[in-house]
C-alpha cells in the first residue's frame, strides 16, 4: 500500500468515526428535545470524547507510518467506538424512546453489543503486544499473539451468537442468537471470556516489561511515554470513585486521551526525551499535592476541635491558619520531595548534579590551570561517562598552535 493510499484510507476511517459521533449526538439530542441541558446530561459523551484521540492519532500514525500496525489498531478502535456510540444512540431511540419509530433498532442493539467486545479485546492485548514498532518483542511471543487473536475471535463470536436478551436491552432478543450454543456462548461471553481477556492483559503487560529490559535508548523512552500515560489512566480511574462526578468524568476523559497522545509522541519521536522531566515533575507535584491536602485537612480538623474546646464553637481562623501553614510549607516540602525523588529514582542524575555543584564551588577558588584541567576531566568522566575524553587548550599567543593538555 502506498503512502497516499494508506493516508486516504486512514483519514476515511476518521471521517466515518466523526460522522458516527455526530449522528449519535443528534439522536441523543432528539430523546430530550425540550432542553439542551437535559439532553447533554443524558448523553454518554465520555466514551465518544475520550476515543476521539484514538481515531485522530491512529489516522495520523497510519498515514505517516503505514508499516506500523499500532496506527491501524488505533484506527480500528476509534472507528469501532464511533460505531458503538451511534448504534447505542440509534437503539435507544428506536427501542426505548420511540419504539418502532426507526427500522433496524434490534440490529443496532446487536451491533452495539458485538463491536464493543472487539474493541475491548484489541485494547487490552495487541496494543501492548505490538507497541511501539508494530512488531512482537521476539518470535517467542507468536503463540501469545495467536492465542490473543483466537480469544478475541471467540469472545466476539460468543457475544454475537448469544441467544436471549441483548445486554442493556432486556426487552430485545438477539436477532442472530443460536439456541443450540446458548450455554457455551453465555459462558464464553461472561466469566470465562473476561477471565481469558484478563490473562491476556497480564501476558501483554509482561511483554512490555520484557521489551523494556532488552530495549535500547530510544525504545526505552518510547515505552516510558506509554507507561506514563497508562499509569495516569489507572490513577484517574481509581480516583474517579472518590471525586465529584464532573471532576471524575473529566479526569477519565483526560486519562483516555493521554494514551493516544503518548503513542504518537513515542512513534513519531517528537520530544521523546522530555518524558524523564515529565515523570519527575509528576512525581514531585503529585506527592506534594497529596501531602499538602492531608496537612490542610488535618490542621483544619485539629484547629476546629481546639476552638470548640476553648470557645465552644467553630471559627474561620482555623481555615485561615491552615491556609497560611500550607503556603509556608509549599517550598520547603517541594524541595525535600524533589531531593528525595532525585536520590531515589534518578540516582545517576542526582550524583551528576552533586558532582557539578561541587566542581562549581571549587572553580570559584581554583587558579591553577593544571588542577582545573584534572578536575574538569574528572567531572566529565563521572557525569557523562564517555569511553574517551580529551581536553584541548590553545597555547599562549606568542607560541601559537594548540596542545593536548590531558587525555583519558
Amino acid at each position: 500500500m502506498s503512502t497516499r493510499t494508506s493516508g486516504r484510507l486512514a483519514w476515511s476511517m476518521w471521517a466515518i468515526f466523526m460522522a458516527c459521533i455526530g449522528f449519535g449526538l443528534l439522536l441523543q439530542g432528539l430523546r430530550h428535545p425540550s432542553s439542551i441541558g437535559t439532553a447533554l446530561s443524558h448523553m454518554e459523551l465520555e466514551p465518544a470524547l475520550a476515543f476521539v484521540g484514538f481515531a485522530t492519532i491512529g489516522s495520523l500514525i497510519a498515514a505517516r507510518r503505514p508499516e506500523n500496525a499500532i496506527g491501524w489498531i488505533f484506527c480500528t478502535i476509534g472507528l469501532g467506538t464511533g460505531v458503538v456510540f451511534f448504534a447505542e444512540a440509534y437503539a435507544d431511540y428506536a427501542l426505548v424512546t420511540r419504539p418502532g419509530s426507526l427500522p433496524g433498532g434490534q440490529v443496532m442493539a446487536w451491533i452495539y453489543q458485538t463491536v464493543w467486545a472487539l474493541n475491548k479485546g484489541l485494547l487490552v492485548t495487541f496494543v501492548l503486544l505490538l507497541f511501539p514498532n508494530g512488531r512482537l518483542p521476539s518470535p517467542r511471543w507468536r503463540p501469545v499473539a495467536w492465542l490473543a487473536a483466537g480469544t478475541i475471535a471467540v469472545y466476539v463470536v460468543s457475544q454475537a451468537l448469544k441467544p436471549g436478551p441483548i445486554d442493556d436491552y432486556p426487552a430485545t432478543n438477539n436477532p442472530v442468537g443460536i439456541e443450540h450454543v446458548g450455554g457455551i456462548s453465555e459462558l464464553l461471553s461472561s466469566n470465562v471470556g473476561d477471565g481469558l481477556l484478563l490473562a491476556l492483559l497480564f501476558l501483554s503487560a509482561l511483554s512490555v516489561i520484557v521489551r523494556f529490559r532488552h530495549a535500547k535508548a530510544d525504545e526505552r523512552q518510547q515505552l516510558k511515554w506509554f507507561a506514563y500515560a497508562a499509569g495516569l489512566l489507572v490513577v484517574f480511574f481509581v480516583a474517579n470513585d472518590f471525586l465529584f462526578p464532573l471532576v471524575g468524568d473529566l479526569l477519565f476523559i483526560v486519562g483516555i486521551a493521554l494514551l493516544p497522545i503518548s503513542v504518537v509522541i513515542a512513534i513519531l519521536r517528537h520530544r521523546l526525551f522530555d518524558i524523564d522531566i515529565l515523570i519527575n515533575r509528576t512525581l514531585v507535584y503529585g506527592a506534594l499535592t497529596v501531602g499538602l491536602a492531608l496537612v490542610y485537612v488535618g490542621s483544619v480538623i485539629m484547629l476546629q476541635q481546639l476552638f470548640r474546646t476553648l470557645t465552644g464553637q467553630e471559627s474561620d481562623l482555623a481555615i485561615v491558619a491552615s491556609t497560611l501553614a500550607i503556603a509556608a510549607l509549599f517550598n520547603p516540602l517541594r524541595q525535600r520531595l524533589q531531593a528525595f525523588i532525585d536520590k531515589r529514582f534518578y540516582r545517576r542524575k542526582y550524583d551528576a548534579a552533586k558532582t557539578l555543584a561541587a566542581f562549581s564551588a571549587r572553580l570559584r577558588n581554583e587558579t591553577d590551570l593544571d588542577a582545573l584541567t584534572a578536575d574538569l576531566l574528572t567531572v566529565v568522566d563521572e557525569t557523562v561517562q564517555p569511553a574517551h575524553v580529551s581536553l584541548w587548550l590553545p597555547q599562549v599567543p606568542e607560541r601559537g598552535g594548540s596542545r593536548n593538555v590531558n587525555d583519558r
